[in-house]
C-alpha cells in the first residue's frame, strides 16, 4: 500500500459511488485492510480526498497537454473544452474531486496550476493581455464546468436540438467572444 495507490483506489471509488463516498473507512473496506493501516499514508479523510483531487487534476492536465499540442485559437479552445467534457463523462467522481477546494499549499503544488497555465496559453492566441486573461480563464472554467455539470444532471436530455449541437454552438460563441473581447 502506498499513498499513490490509495489515491488511485479513492479515485475509482469516487467514480463508482461519488466523491462524498471517499472516506478512510470505505477505502479500507475496498482495499481489504484495517482503517488504521491507512493512517500511515494519509492523516485523515480530508487529506485522502485532497490526494484524489490532486490525482484528478494531474490526469486532466495530462489530457489537456496532449490535446492542446500544436493547436491554437478555436482548435485549441475546442480541444480543451473536449478534455473537460470527456473527462467528466468518463470519471464523474474524479470530475467532482477536481472541483474540490484544496489547502493553499496543495493547490500551489497541484496540476491545477498547469491547467490554468495551459488555458492562459490558449488565450494568448486571442491576444488577451492581463487582467483580461484572468477574467477569460474564469469565464471558460465557468462555462465548461457549468455545462458538464448540467449535462451530467440530465438538464439537456429532454429538449431538442441535441445537446451536442448546443455544445458546438456554445464553443463557436465563446470563440467569437474571445476574438472580440472588450478592451479595458
Amino acid at each position: 500500500m502506498t499513498t499513490e495507490r490509495l489515491a488511485q483506489a479513492g479515485a475509482e471509488l469516487a467514480d463508482e459511488a461519488g466523491f462524498d463516498a471517499v472516506t478512510p473507512s470505505a477505502l479500507a473496506r475496498r482495499c481489504g485492510v484495517a482503517v488504521a493501516s491507512l493512517y500511515s499514508h494519509v492523516a485523515n479523510g480530508q487529506q485522502l480526498r485532497a490526494r484524489v483531487t490532486m490525482l484528478a487534476l494531474e490526469e486532466l492536465a495530462g489530457r489537456a497537454s496532449e490535446a492542446l499540442a500544436g493547436r491554437a485559437g478555436r482548435d485549441a479552445l475546442v480541444a480543451l473544452a473536449g478534455v473537460y467534457r470527456d473527462y467528466a463523462r468518463a470519471h464523474p467522481g474524479r470530475w467532482t474531486a477536481a472541483q474540490a477546494r484544496l489547502e493553499p499549499a496543495d493547490a500551489a503544488a497541484s496540476a491545477g496550476v498547469r491547467l490554468s497555465g495551459m488555458t492562459r496559453a490558449l488565450l494568448r492566441g486571442y491576444d488577451l493581455p492581463e487582467p483580461d486573461q484572468t477574467h477569460a480563464v474564469r469565464l471558460l472554467g465557468s462555462v465548461f464546468n457549468g455545462w458538464v455539470n448540467l449535462e451530467a444532471a440530465g438538464a439537456f436530455a429532454h429538449s431538442a436540438p441535441d445537446s451536442a449541437e448546443s455544445w458546438t454552438r456554445s464553443l463557436d460563441a465563446l470563440d467569437a467572444l474571445l476574438r472580440a473581447w472588450p478592451r479595458s
